[in-house]
């Protein structure tokens, strides 16, 4: 009786191993794909082209923000400064360009003021042991304190229509921001896949102390980590900062929730050691196709906030599930 109820058990079993690794690959996928269907149905225009490149182009600030983020989470950490960050680096790279300095040396700075950032919750965090949550609160509040202070508090107006064209150009048809998050999305997913590094990110998200045990530098790939979040931080606010023609000191104020919940919805564990980059653009794109969609249907801004905010519990709820 019992050796009937094992055979007969077994092929459900075999064929749940097998569906939940599909679901995990696709399953997000498959939503964005239902969602954009239904909002086909009933938002008007949303399948225009120009929504299209509208949904993208509005998305781009986020997918920049949450590859760094994939990474930090990957390795069961979390960085909170990402919208504090995006503002400091777009306050300090429109105010060099205003200054006189050469436009694409003022974006620079504003890249290497993120990464800078970056290396220091990374070395707080790796090296002196503290918890990620608690450094990166804390630099989220000091980096926008620098970002007000130095500008008074006030907008700082870009002058430079080169800087202008990375945050609000187009090329052929195309607004650069997607070309610049295409390029970070295919750098991010051959770093993560084809280089020791990448092996070394899932690793110690993973199990850190057997990590550090193989040889694995571990404090040293947490600073690179971390520096390399608060380097797509940098882009994002550079590309920020070209597309509302202004270093705004208020900038990005809770785009690190938005970050992390497109992290988690593209399928990245909270825990660490699991995820992809790709299921991360598809997280960011769910987000933007919501978004845009409720705006579309005329729905009250704080109803979307409401909405954004039950996705971001369903995403953790989510990962709970697949561990």
């Amino acid at each position: 009786m019992s050796m009937n109820t094992q055979v007969t058990a077994s092929p459900s079993i075999s064929l749940r191993k097998k569906m939940i690794p599909l679901w995990n690959q696709l399953g997000m996928l498959i939503i964005l794909v239902l969602l954009c269907l239904v909002l086909a149905l009933f938002a008007p225009y949303f399948t225009e082209a120009s929504n299209m490149l509208n949904i993208l182009k509005q998305s781009s600030i986020t997918a920049i923000l949450a590859a760094g983020m994939t990474l930090v989470i990957l390795t069961g950490g979390i960085d909170l400064s990402v919208g504090a960050t995006l503002a400091l680096a777009g306050v300090i790279s429109v105010m060099l360009s205003n200054s006189g300095v050469h436009p694409v040396t003022a974006m620079a700075a504003g890249a290497v003021v993120g990464y800078v950032a970056g290396a220091i919750n990374g070395y707080l965090t790796a090296v002196a042991k503290l918890p990620s949550f608690v450094v990166t609160l804390g630099s989220m509040t000091y980096l926008r304190g620098i970002a007000f202070v130095i500008s008074s508090g006030l907008p700082v107006v870009l002058q430079n229509k080169l800087f202008i064209f990375f945050g609000a150009g187009t090329l052929l048809g195309i607004p650069t921001p997607i070309y610049i998050m295409a390029v970070v999305y295919i750098a991010m997913f051959f770093v993560l896949k084809y280089t020791m590094f990448g092996r070394h990110v899932y690793a110690i998200g993973g199990n850190e102390e057997a990590a550090r045990l193989t040889g694995i530098k571990v404090e040293r790939t947490l600073i690179h980590v971390y520096s390399l979040s608060g380097l797509m931080a940098g882009i994002a606010g550079v590309v920020m900062a070209g597309r509302v023609i202004s270093g705004q000191p208020n900038a990005g104020i809770s785009f690190e929730l938005d970050a992390i919940a497109a992290v988690i919805l593209g399928g990245t564990s909270f825990v660490g050691g699991i995820g992809r980059i790709q299921g991360t653009i598809i997280g960011v794109l769910i987000m933007a196709v919501l978004g845009n969609g409720l705006t579309l249907l005329n729905v009250d801004y704080y109803w979307q906030l409401i909405v954004k905010g039950l996705v971001i519990v369903i995403a953790v709820l989510l990962d709970k599930l697949r561990n």
